[in-house]
């Protein structure tokens, strides 16, 4: 008959070791979760921020949408690994032109004949703004200016002039 100590022994062998929840996927996890945002962080500062889009730029967002997703840096749980991993190599491609050199124009040519410093001077948000400017009509332009900017002035204009005596 076996001893305590052989039956305990044998116990083990049969059944698998108990992991915990915690560590048993904790370990990997955050080594992958670390990696992957390390590759993220070096994106974007691979990334350019085109200064003429202020507000419009891909770099711009690309780092504020990172950010947002690692919002625990290195710790950061991802819930689909598999969907980050495909938009980071979606992403990477379009930095480094991949679709540009896979399938390369046989002429540098526009529809319109524009180079592209001209298009990237008229798709600046400077000058997109002049345009949006330019397509106001004259009311709108003076409705604007003199129009109060801020809450209290809309009331003390209000009030201006409803307490003005009526002739």
């Amino acid at each position: 008959m076996p001893t305590w100590e052989e039956r305990r022994v044998s116990v083990r062998k049969r059944r698998p070791p108990v992991r915990s929840p915690s560590l048993g996927a904790g370990l990997a996890a955050p080594k992958m979760a670390a990696s992957r945002y390390r590759r993220f962080l070096k994106l974007c500062e691979e990334w350019p921020v085109d200064e003429t889009k202020r507000g419009r730029d891909l770099g711009a967002y690309l780092r504020q949408r990172v950010a947002q997703a690692f919002r625990e840096g290195e710790n950061t749980q991802i819930a689909e690994p598999e969907a980050c991993d495909q938009m980071y190599e979606s992403l990477a491609r379009l930095h480094s032109n991949y679709y540009k050199h896979k399938y390369p124009r046989p002429r540098d040519t526009t529809f319109s004949g524009l180079s592209v410093e001209e298009y990237k001077l008229i798709l600046s948000t400077d000058t997109l703004e002049e345009f949006k400017e330019m397509n106001k009509g004259m009311w709108k332009k003076l409705q604007e200016k003199f129009a109060p900017k801020s809450p209290e002035e809309k009331h003390k204009a209000w009030a201006r002039v409803l307490s003005r005596p009526r002739t």
